[in-house]
């Protein structure tokens, strides 16, 4: 019942988020929020979801927690298979490159996590696996196509 309800946070979310340009949306538990698109591993299908994060410089990091589950997110497992992704931040959209933070980046990185959002710390309390932490290096704008 759990994911059902999540799952359908998430598109509630991100429907909301993609209508206004990020104006509504953009914002969840005093953090930003961007939509990350990925490619299903299986389907091949573009798959889209609403996730907190961070910023280094140019590039952003989001989180791999799935509430502290025993198993990865969905996304996780895609953009392992295809780190190419495309992100929306409010009203821009841009092509970005997936990597996985090296346990020295994500040793550097954890304690800002949990600072930004402490519910972290209790994701990774739940579980035995490491939650990965994703830095997105952004590559090129997505262009729209005109109406």
């Amino acid at each position: 019942m759990l994911d059902l309800s999540a799952k359908w946070l998430s598109t509630i979310h991100t429907a909301l988020y993609r209508a206004t340009g990020g104006k509504i949306g953009r914002r969840l538990v005093n953090n930003d929020m961007l939509l990350l698109t990925t490619t299903g591993r299986r389907s091949g299908q573009p798959h889209t979801v609403p996730l907190l994060y961070l910023r280094d410089g140019g590039r952003l990091v989001v989180i791999a927690s799935w509430g502290g589950r025993d198993y990865p997110p969905h996304w996780y497992l895609n953009l392992v298979q295809h780190p190419k992704v495309t992100c929306q931040v409010e009203g821009e959209s841009f092509e970005a490159i997936a990597a996985e933070a090296s346990e020295r980046e994500r040793e550097t990185w954890w304690p800002r996590i949990v600072e930004a959002y402490h519910g972290y710390a209790e994701y990774q309390s739940r579980t035995d696996r490491q939650i990965p932490v994703i830095f997105l290096d952004r590559q090129r704008p997505v262009e729209s196509n005109p109406a």
